[in-house]
């Protein structure tokens, strides 16, 4: 059985359906935020696009069926966190973001009302409901309490740490215009703009559709899935330039050979690829303009602009879709032992 990734990944942007709402231009400003180039190619977005939406579709349908099961008549917050239990580093990232949700309702209500300040114990005991929701949830799947033990821990969590120190380190070299467009576009997210959310999703034509605290948690699902695509797409990247190659200042036979027809195809005018001329005549008398001359010396022109290569533009530093690729099938491969069984292949949980 294939997984959701591996046949997402295969996919291109040209099976997507036209009417299907699009993420592109918001990919790519948060690709740039975590880590990407500072304008990131229009196939790689639509190929994470596609495979962000195939994974969440995938787990949608597979949380309808835990929903349905339990006889529930909306699928909720357990049911997702029911298929993220195998992970438990992951399991303890939404916990947190789910203790971050709760903090940040309770500062917005007591800046609106300035009253509930007084009654500081109720504003908690309302505003905590995502928390204690997982909590309550964890604490009866969780026989052994070890993920509960887990959320407790205050640890640096070694993939968190590695790309805000990549981000630091790519933030250096920004002028201020690069560096406040880096801003805003690491304020960008899935939850801000839930109703295009929830349409890309396509909810509507769910048996059963997912409340609101499951929305946040997919909207924060699939900014972790482009986080993670990234991460693993960049380091594909590095193995693929062969940065750590001791000898990667040898300039390749291929190499050679591309720049050689770029220069001559770019500018066949030039002195290097112009012959001299004779004494007497101008530069533009090279070609001669009465005769038979005139007219062979156009169609060896034209010819050799015919079978000339096609010019291919240099690859930016940008992500590439082979990398993205090439990233998918490694993960997809790593996690079949562990997850074979139920052709459970996502990069969220």
């Amino acid at each position: 059985m294939s997984s959701p990734m591996a046949v997402s990944a295969g996919s291109s942007s040209k099976d997507r359906p036209v009417s299907r709402t699009s993420f592109i231009p918001e990919l790519q400003s948060m690709m740039f935020a975590l880590g990407d180039a500072r304008r990131p190619l229009h196939e790689t977005a639509a190929l994470v696009e596609d495979i962000v939406h195939t994974q969440l579709i995938t787990m949608l349908h597979q949380a309808c069926e835990g929903a349905a099961l339990r006889g529930s008549r909306v699928i909720s917050a357990e049911d997702i966190l029911f298929l993220m239990r195998r992970d438990k580093r992951k399991m303890v990232r939404l916990l947190k973001y789910l203790q971050f949700r709760d903090y940040k309702s309770k500062l917005l209500k007591s800046l609106e009302d300035e009253d509930t300040i007084q009654d500081s114990g109720a504003v908690a005991g309302g505003n905590q409901r995502r928390q204690r929701l997982a909590q309550d949830f964890l604490a009866w799947m969780d026989q052994t309490g070890e993920l509960l033990s887990l959320a407790e821990r205050q640890e640096v969590d070694p993939i968190k740490q590695e790309r805000m120190e990549r981000l630091e380190r790519q933030t250096r070299a920004m002028d201020p215009a690069q560096y406040s467009e880096f801003c805003e576009s690491r304020q960008l997210s899935f939850a801000k703009k839930a109703s295009k959310f929830r349409d890309w999703l396509d909810c509507s034509s769910l048996e059963l559709k997912p409340n609101s605290i499951a929305m946040e948690i997919l909207s924060y699902l699939a900014y972790e899935t482009v986080a993670q695509i990234v991460d693993l797409s960049l380091l594909v990247k590095q193995e693929m330039t062969a940065k750590s190659n001791p000898i990667s200042h040898v300039i390749s036979a291929s190499y050679i050979h591309y720049n050689t027809h770029t220069e001559v195809k770019k500018d066949p005018d030039s002195p290097e690829a112009t012959p001299p001329s004779t004494p007497g005549s101008s530069h533009s008398s090279k070609h001669p303009l009465q005769g038979n001359g005139s007219l062979d010396g156009r169609a060896r022109q034209r010819k050799r602009k015919k079978s000339s290569p096609v010019t291919v533009e240099p690859h930016s530093g940008a992500i590439q879709p082979c990398h993205i690729r090439e990233a998918m099938r490694r993960f997809n491969y790593r996690q079949t032992s562990g997850y074979g069984r139920s052709g459970m292949a996502f990069l969220t949980c």
